[in-house]
């Protein structure tokens, strides 16, 4: 999750929390118990795992060069250990493995040449209809949190989901560079200009893992009364996602899961105010006019090891990380029109 100068979060009187939640076409879906099912399959076990090997692969990689940015004394410490080259590796593997097409997305440029990673899972009867789930894979330091939870969660996903087949085409996408500016984000919906399938939704995962059931864990966001325990989901969208952040409160609430508190961003939620509201790469989604969700645990709000070398598999809550990607899967199989 990528940094801004003027405080993380500081858009949140933008925001308000969504309590009119229209539950009634999700709670009467009749493969609401298939639902149940398939999430029942997320691996625990699995999911840390693979934050594991993604955490290790951060630290053994090479760091990107940032010598082509100017004035480097303004950089802070952390962009030094920027990498994405093996977790990406990783990551491409991984999908490889499973019944899914796979390809990388490759821009080249001077200084910031990047490759997302894309798996595709073809819709049956309305291919041309995308729901779209994405986190980032570059990070800071070993990023277990931020954001290998996020690119562990991409996988188990696409792992169960790939058994299975869907109305809508599924798009399992890694994205390149979002720590420094959303690069990868922004060249991926660049290329889908002119492109005859249509994003009918989307997710973007950014730290998923981080919880704590203490009470006074979680940090006050201001202009919003957030709980005081550190142990719920957050999922952000804006008026033209409001609808996905009903279904996917309705989703986790209906199925047991993970404490979901659903927040709306104002309009499309580019209000000059908000700029720190631009932090993942949903934001290059709403710019796009795009309808997108952002499902995080509130990052730096709660987790004092962000962007820290700290930042470690150990310091996570494997089964409120596993009940989050749970609620997630729950909601892209929905919005998929299946299982069939």
């Amino acid at each position: 999750m990528s940094m801004y100068p003027h405080g993380r979060w500081a858009w949140l009187p933008l925001l308000f929390v969504l309590t009119s939640c229209t539950e009634s076409s999700v709670l009467a879906d009749p493969k609401l118990q298939e639902l149940r099912a398939m999430t029942e399959q997320v691996d625990g076990e699995r999911l840390m795992g693979d934050v594991r090997a993604l955490h290790a692969a951060h630290l053994s990689d090479t760091p990107l060069d940032h010598t082509v940015w100017k004035n480097q004394e303004l950089l802070a410490p952390h962009w030094h250990s920027h990498t994405r080259l093996k977790s990406g590796e990783l990551m491409e593997s991984r999908l490889r493995g499973l019944d899914l097409t796979v390809s990388r997305q490759n821009t080249p440029h001077e200084r910031l040449p990047t490759s997302n990673v894309i798996a595709r899972l073809p819709g049956v009867t309305r291919p041309e209809e995308v729901v779209l789930v994405g986190a980032h894979f570059d990070a800071f330091h070993g990023g277990a949190d931020d954001n290998s939870t996020g690119v562990a969660g991409i996988l188990e996903l696409a792992r169960i989901l790939s058994q299975y087949r869907f109305d809508r085409t599924i798009l399992f996408v890694g994205f390149d560079l979002e720590e420094i500016g959303g690069y990868g984000s922004y060249r991926l919906l660049s290329s889908r200009t002119g492109s005859s399938e249509k994003l009918v939704a989307s997710l973007v995962l950014d730290c998923i893992g981080y919880y704590d059931t203490t009470p006074g864990s979680q940090a006050t966001l201001p202009g919003f009364p957030s709980p005081r325990s550190a142990d719920f989901l957050a999922v952000i969208g804006n008026d033209s996602s409001s609808r996905m952040a009903s279904e996917f409160y309705a989703l986790s609430r209906e199925l047991s899961l993970i404490h979901t508190v659903p927040m709306l961003a104002t309009g499309n939620g580019l209000n000059p105010l908000s700029e720190p509201l631009l932090r993942s790469d949903h934001a290059l989604l709403w710019l796009a006019g795009e309808r997108a969700l952002f499902v995080t645990d509130t990052a730096v709000f709660r987790n004092r090891h962000y962007h820290q070398v700290t930042d470690t598999p150990e310091t996570l809550h494997p089964e409120l990380f596993r009940k989050a990607v749970q609620s997630t899967l729950a909601a892209v199989a929905y919005w998929a029109g299946g299982p069939r």
